[in-house]
This record gives structure tokens, sequence and C-alpha cells, in this order.
């Protein structure tokens, strides 16, 4: 009886230490199974991109009015359900230029999916960007960065790149909540290459938008273009 207790508690523990790291590999920035994952992209070239989650909502004109008078083009990851519901918002996205990505249908966590939802869940959104008029390249990004088998392995089946960040200053509550630090922390982060990530399409989210003119301008005094994701990947030193 004691060998069988011994021999379950290793098995615990070596299913304990497999479920850690695969939840440790699911919301990597650097690593995932199969496909591209871009995090930042290597250059010398004093580039970065403007990425935003989620939407388009009644927001959209909003930081669509801050873009267009700082004279930058932004990166929107759309999801396919907000796009149903504010479809000319995401038209609008489109024809002032802006790139669209895909952030799935639902924003449900695509961790320990059926290969059938994945593949719903990016068709339908693509079907979606599609119609609003957009034909560049629709790059993915997980919802909350997570994937692990299956969605990486459709990703690179489809010749498409997993696109997360390496700049969020809202992952910390003492940052998110006051535009000023929002504006230090990506001062403080940033190089070239650099991917940045933010939420503005809800009213909680105010200081996000608050702190956009000011990362603006403050990277570019230190000399930063801003430019879409998919201009961005074509630095990439080989």
């Amino acid at each position: 009886m004691r060998h069988f207790f011994v021999k379950a508690s290793v098995v615990v523990i070596l299913l304990l230490v497999v479920g850690y790291v695969l939840f440790e590999i699911s919301g990597s920035r650097t690593f995932q199974f199969w496909g591209g994952l871009v995090g930042k992209v290597e250059t010398q070239e004093k580039v970065v991109a403007l990425t935003f989650d989620d939407g388009p909502t009644e927001k959209t004109e909003e930081i669509l009015a801050i873009l267009r008078d700082e004279g930058v083009k932004g990166t929107f990851y759309l999801t396919g359900k907000e796009l149903e519901t504010n479809f000319e918002d995401a038209v609008q996205i489109v024809e002032e230029g802006h790139e669209i990505g895909n952030h799935s249908y639902s924003h449900q966590r695509m961790v320990l999916k059926s290969s059938t939802f994945i593949k719903e869940e990016l068709e339908r959104t693509d079907e979606l960007i599609r119609q609003t008029g957009y034909e560049g390249d629709i790059h993915f990004r997980p919802p909350y960065g997570k994937r692990l088998f299956l969605l990486p392995y459709f990703l690179n089946k489809e010749e498409r790149k997993t696109i997360l960040w390496n700049i969020e200053p809202e992952t910390y509550p003492e940052v998110a909540n006051d535009a000023n630090k929002i504006v230090e922390h990506v001062i403080e982060k940033i190089e070239p290459g650099s991917i940045i990530l933010l939420h503005v399409m809800y009213e909680s989210r105010t200081e996000s938008m608050n702190s956009i003119r000011g990362i603006i301008a403050s990277l570019q005094e230190q000399g930063y273009i801003f430019v879409t994701v998919s201009e961005l990947l074509e630095f990439e030193v080989n």
C-alpha cells in the first residue's frame, strides 16, 4: 500500500509539473511549438508599432481622431463579435488607412479548444474583416496571448504569424491607472522594433486613451517612426 501511495504521489507531482510548464508555454512571449511568433522585430531601425486590442466600439472615433491628428497609423486587432455589432466603425478604421488583425470571434482563450472551434473563430472573423474592404494581410493575435498546440499548428498550416507584443503597460495596475505612468513605462521599455499593446476601446480604459498622444510625442522626440505591424515585419533582420 505504501508503495502505491509513493507511485501515486510521483504521478501527481509529475502532472503538476507538466501542467505548470504547459501553462507557462501557453503565455510565453518568445516560444510556441509551431509557426512564426512575433513579440518584437529584430532591427536597428527606430520603428515601432502601436497596436490596439478588442473592439470596434463606440470609442473607435475617439482613437481614430487622435491618430488622425498625430499623423500615425495603428494596427487594430478586432473581435468578430464586436465587428458585427459595430461594423461601420471597422469600415472607418480601414478607410483611414490603418491595419486590421484578427483577434478571434468570441475572445475566448484558445487553449484546449478543438480544431473545429479554432477554424471557425478565425475564418468567421477573417470574412467579416474582408467585408470592411480591408485588403492587406490579416495577422492573428490570440486573446490574452494564450495558445498551446492546435492554434499555432493551424496558423502554421495557413502560413500566418502569431503577433504578440513586448510592451504592455496595462499589465501593471500601478501603471495602468495613470496616463503619465503609461507614457513613462513605454519610454523606459522602448527599443527598435517594439510592438506596443494598449486597450482603448472601453470606458474603463480612459487612462490608456489619454496616454496615446504622450506616447507618440515622446517616441517621436527620440526619433521613432510609427508603422503598422505588416510594415514593421519588413524591417526584420534575417
